[in-house]
């Protein structure tokens, strides 16, 4: 017998849960691709995309997922032979690092480990060292989802003005898009990259490049760049059909028609994010009560500046992590996320360690009845923890 018998519930980072209004939105026959309701809807999806990024720019949505707006950004930025300088905080950073290798980039890495974020003055000075200039772009994971890392991405853009260096700065936001604060214009993003499935609420299938006008003009000559992942068009699309290169995504586009109006026109970014933080510092709050009386719980990230939050990675001695994800998804209906990468050299984090994805689409009801599932199965399977995690994670929803 399971009790697992009602709606389940994906806390996961992505795909996160897709809105009851998403769905319905997309649920109807085939539109016209050539006049009518959704060409005219375009502009302001546009227009909406710039608003969650913060830009007044450029913005080019692809077909595909995060792992194309990859893709997208590389080709466009740079050539055959140019250099990048890649900052690693988890698996994800290693992942955009690799794509770009693998087409021909020369990429310099510094990496940070996966309990720390970015130290910019570390990039300042790999900056001050190339004093040829042969890099062309700083890449950095504004969120990692396997190791949860936040990186104050102001704060490398001081460090590349600092050092006096012409980089431009190539931010991955797949998974702080519409979660945590970003800031393209205000904090000198040059092209930012992500994806449909997470905070934007989404089905998976639409990747997204915001690029900023220097950005443009910089890359015009790039020769990596092909036909369709081209965003000279799609970035500044005066035609319908130029901004998808062929027949639009069009149910995706309803979709997210619906998700922007959610989250740009009735919710706002602002309170988007206030809601975010309150949610995970929840998770947070839960997590430091079963880490109590040397259970060996704890948080992956232990700086809560450097803590994302459409995400939390957490260490349970292994084997409890598994054993907890496979109970709350069998007898409680929530499945959590699997650990991804390396922790250390020769250690996975898939052994002891899980994700809870608080990103999108999310309540307090949602957040406590995930935590309220997690405590009952560390009770179910005798799992050494501290008492108080919901009522802690409750308290704080409440301001207490």
């Amino acid at each position: 017998m399971s009790l697992s018998q009602g709606r389940p519930l994906l806390s996961i980072p992505g795909p996160s849960v897709m809105p009851d209004r998403v769905l319905n939105a997309m649920h109807r026959a085939a539109p016209n691709i050539y006049a009518g309701e959704l060409p005219e809807a375009v502009p302001q999806l546009r227009a909406d995309l710039k608003a969650v990024a913060r830009t007044s720019q450029n913005v080019a949505i692809y077909m595909g997922n995060g792992h194309a707006a990859w893709e997208a950004a590389n080709t466009n930025l740079f050539s055959r032979g140019d250099k990048a300088l890649s900052l690693v905080t988890g698996h994800f950073g290693e992942g955009w690092a690799r794509h770009a290798r693998d087409l021909g980039i020369e990429v310099e890495t510094i990496d940070f480990g996966r309990r720390a974020a970015v130290d910019p003055n570390r990039v300042e000075a790999a900056l001050r060292a190339d004093k040829d200039h042969k890099i062309k772009a700083v890449l950095l994971t504004q969120v990692d989802t396997a190791s949860s890392v936040l990186n104050d991405v102001e704060a490398v853009r001081k460090a590349i003005d600092a050092a006096g260096h012409p980089a431009l700065l190539a931010v991955d936001c797949i998974a702080s898009m519409g979660c945590d604060r970003f800031e393209f214009d205000a904090w000198g993003v040059d092209v930012a990259v992500a994806a449909s499935q997470k905070g934007l609420m989404v089905p998976p299938g639409l990747g997204f490049v915001w690029v900023s006008d220097k950005a443009m003009e910089a890359c015009k000559a790039a020769d990596l760049r092909t036909p369709y992942w081209d965003w000279t068009l799609r970035a500044r699309a005066k035609e319908f059909w130029e901004n998808f290169f062929g027949t639009a995504p069009t149910h995706h586009l309803f979709g997210l028609q619906e998700a922007l109006k959610m989250l740009v026109h009735e919710e706002g970014m602002e309170a988007a994010w206030a809601r975010h933080d309150t949610l995970a510092r929840a998770v947070w709050a839960a997590f430091d009560a079963w880490g109590q009386g040397g259970s060996g719980i704890h948080l992956n990230m232990a700086d809560p500046a450097s803590r994302a939050r459409s995400v939390t990675t957490a260490i349970i001695p292994s084997p409890d992590a598994t054993r907890l994800r496979g109970w709350c998804e069998k007898e409680g209906g929530v499945t959590l996320g699997i650990g991804l990468g390396m922790a250390a050299p020769g250690e996975r984090m898939s052994d002891g360690h899980l994700r809870v994805g608080h990103m999108g689409h999310l309540n307090p009801h949602m957040i406590l009845g995930t935590l309220a599932v997690m405590e009952a199965g560390m009770i179910a399977l005798d799992i050494p923890h501290g008492s108080g995690g919901v009522t802690a994670a409750a308290r704080l929803i409440a301001g207490k």
